[in-house]
């Protein structure tokens, strides 16, 4: 995929790997060692570390996952968001992914903070640092674990849920076995994007499920407007009956039991009589006329296939579209509240202690 058509589809992840590479040429620039760079430098770019992040600069909680510790860790960090981010970001919407990876990355800070803190109090570890991309990352891939588990699809694709286990699997197992791996930050990370994808999935799916009935009611209503247009009633049926006995009439008074050439020459038949035969035939065919006139008018309005009956015999009303409660399109930003008031009260609390300790040191 080139630049162009990666800003396209995954804008954010694209200004997210410009600026890992811009802040790492900075550093360059400035003296900082590429491969090996010292513990005051990256103090000084905003690495993150127990006294000053819960201390006077929570913003290392944020910072330190745009600053890498050397070449290789860039590399491989801005390799993993490359292929993360232009899955995850169409998926879940640059602004949640945005937020997805911002909170996974502060997730992973925190529990680091907190994990060093213990350690401190137990007599167990001391204060140390850390940097880097790592935690948001792993954010975002357990957050595509989910929505792989959920079968969520992007662009007509469903993901391949045991490659992403054994993606993840792997950076896991990397971190531990070796040495100064964040394993805390890696882990605050991976929990954190599984609450927030959670979230969303839960939300995803009611929102399915109302697609799908919509869907039914088109197709319901497609369906009821065929069969409006084109069925009858049994009342429609033409009177093929009248029809025809008044066509049956007519040739049946036209035709006379006995031939001209018998009539003209009969002796015993005079002028009268056959004037009143002629009265009698005339009325007869004017009595058939009137059936057959009214026979054809009860053909013409009984065959329209649209009469007002039939309309009201065969309509049946469908179900009203449904529409998604709002409450579903907002649960992922809820999460990310309740998860971001979570751990303002988590820094709080670490930040409270810390003070408590250093007041009693003094």
């Amino acid at each position: 995929m080139t630049i162009q058509q990666l800003l396209k589809t995954a804008p954010v992840t694209t200004l997210l790997l410009a600026s890992f590479i811009g802040l790492f040429i900075m550093q360059i620039l400035t003296g900082v060692d590429a491969n090996n760079p010292s513990t005051e430098a990256l103090l000084k770019w905003g690495a993150n570390a127990l006294p000053f992040t819960m201390g006077d600069d929570p913003w290392r909680l944020v910072s330190s996952a745009f600053l890498h510790i050397g070449l290789m860790h860039l590399l491989f960090n801005g390799f993993a968001m490359y292929f993360f981010g232009q899955i995850a970001e169409p998926m879940f919407g640059s602004a949640k992914f945005l937020a997805l990876f911002l909170l996974a990355a502060i997730g992973g800070n925190l529990l680091n903070s907190y994990v060093t803190w213990q350690s401190i109090l137990d007599g167990t570890g001391q204060p140390g640092l850390s940097a880097g991309a790592s935690g948001g990352i792993m954010g975002i891939g357990a957050a595509l674990l989910i929505a792989a588990l959920f079968k969520i699809s992007v662009n007509g694709m469903v993901l391949n849920l045991k490659s992403l286990i054994f993606i993840m699997g792997i950076n896991l197992v990397y971190g531990f076995a070796v040495p100064g791996i964040d394993n805390a930050g890696h882990i605050g990370g991976a929990i954190t994007g599984l609450v927030i994808a959670l979230a969303f999935a839960i939300g995803y799916r009611q929102r399915l499920a109302v697609a799908i009935q919509n869907a039914a009611i088109q197709q319901q209503r497609t369906l009821n407007a065929y069969q409006t247009n084109y069925s009858y009633s049994a009342h429609d049926t033409p009177s093929y009956n009248s029809h025809y006995s008044g066509q049956y009439n007519d040739q049946h008074d036209n035709q006379s039991p006995y031939d001209a050439t018998s009539i003209e020459q009969s002796p015993y038949l005079n002028s009268a009589s056959t004037e009143q035969d002629t009265v009698l035939a005339n009325n007869e065919t004017n009595v058939s006329d009137i059936n057959a006139n009214n026979s054809a008018e009860s053909v013409t309005a009984n065959n329209s296939p649209l009469s007002h009956e039939a309309v009201h015999h065969n309509s049946i009303e469908p179900e009203a579209l449904k529409k998604p409660s709002i409450i579903w399109q907002l649960l992922p930003w809820l999460a990310m509240l309740l998860i971001s008031i979570g751990f303002v009260w988590w820094w709080q609390d670490i930040h409270q202690q810390l003070l408590q300790v250093l007041k009693a040191i003094e």
